[in-house]
């Protein structure tokens, strides 16, 4: 059985990264579409396992031969998530996440009506602000854009199914993995393994029938 998309976004500094990581360590069959980006590369990331990273010529070069399923402009930065990589893993029975801001976010949902959407909160303003100073990944032009932008961000909570608040790693962690699993209860999503057992039933009626 194919897998779904899983849509997981927040505002920059929401820790979505971080929560991504622990659940894909946790819960089986579930695959992380790497997204392909023009920002530098940070200290621990590794090209291919965090993000492809591409000059801004490569990235226009696949937008134009139509390889997204989708790309957005953010904090002066290109974004982008290859249609071909990511339905590999579902046609292999993965659930999928994708991690992308709320444009790529609002695209895939328009092209991927099924696709699950979850967005990780912040538990204040103020906590974003202090997470994203102490990862010191920014210059501080870069810091007070992403700031400004989490405003707007922030405000599109209400376009997606689930709200997951990161108020700590281990809870925020446990409410993902709560929300992954339990889409994977959906009686459409067992479709096989129920009809093998209505078929057990119907086989063992006449040796459970008492004289």
């Amino acid at each position: 059985m194919k897998g779904k998309l899983i849509i997981i976004s927040s505002p920059s500094g929401g820790g979505k990264g971080t929560l991504i990581k622990e659940v894909l360590k946790r819960i089986p069959n579930l695959a992380y579409s790497v997204s392909m980006t023009t920002r530098a590369r940070r200290p621990g990331e590794e090209d291919g396992r965090d993000y492809n990273f591409v000059t801004k010529e490569q990235f226009e070069a696949f937008r134009a031969e139509g390889g997204f399923l989708e790309y957005a402009e953010v904090h002066d930065y290109c974004y982008g998530t290859s249609a071909a990589l990511t339905g590999q893993l579902i046609d292999a029975g993965n659930d999928v996440i994708l991690e992308i801001d709320v444009q790529g976010a609002a695209t895939v949902m328009e092209k991927v009506t099924d696709a699950v959407s979850i967005f990780i909160l912040p538990p204040s303003f103020e906590a974003l602000a202090e997470r994203l100073r102490r990862r010191a990944t920014e210059d501080d032009a870069q810091l007070d854009l992403r700031l400004r932008n989490s405003f707007g961000e922030v405000s599109r909570f209400n376009e997606f199914e689930y709200v997951v608040i990161n108020d700590n790693v281990p809870d925020a962690v446990a409410r993902l993995e709560c929300v992954i699993l339990g889409e994977r209860q959906r009686r459409a999503r067992q479709t096989e393994a129920i009809q093998d057992i209505l078929i057990s039933f119907d086989t063992s009626k006449q040796s459970l029938r008492r004289d």
